[in-house]
């Protein structure tokens, strides 16, 4: 599952390192959280007239899988954010959001932040390089 900060730069195309490592892998074995993509989306509108970067983005969404945002991962969101905040390392609400989806997944993150998200307990997490 690829992040929003990872998805960008895939979109920007100027990460060859995060292009190198997709291009190695099935498009069935990569996936964005619906989180991720209505940050993708919300990018695209706040900046008005941003018409290339909107058709980067939806030829992007479209080549790609979004797991819906479901029960499970509404459940473990509430776990998450309770241990992050108890322990007071909270990261932030749609991180956390991204960060939960992934566990109630299975997946494995895919960040250029492992260091933020590593505070969450038993996330997979691999740091893909700009």
């Amino acid at each position: 599952m690829l992040d929003t900060d990872v998805a960008s730069c895939a979109i920007k195309g100027n990460a060859p390192e995060i292009d190198a490592r997709l291009r190695m892998l099935d498009v069935s074995q990569v996936c964005v959280s619906a989180v991720t993509r209505a940050e993708l989306r919300f990018q695209v509108r706040r900046l008005a007239g941003a018409t290339r970067l909107a058709a980067s983005v939806e030829r992007f969404l479209s080549g790609i899988d979004t797991l819906p945002w479901d029960e499970d991962a509404a459940d473990r969101f509430a776990e998450v954010r309770a241990l992050l905040e108890k322990g007071r390392i909270p990261i932030g609400i749609l991180d956390t959001m991204i960060a939960a989806h992934a566990l109630s997944a299975g997946a494995v993150l895919v960040t250029n932040n492992s260091r933020h998200f590593r505070r969450v307990k038993d996330l997979a997490v691999e740091n893909w390089p700009r």
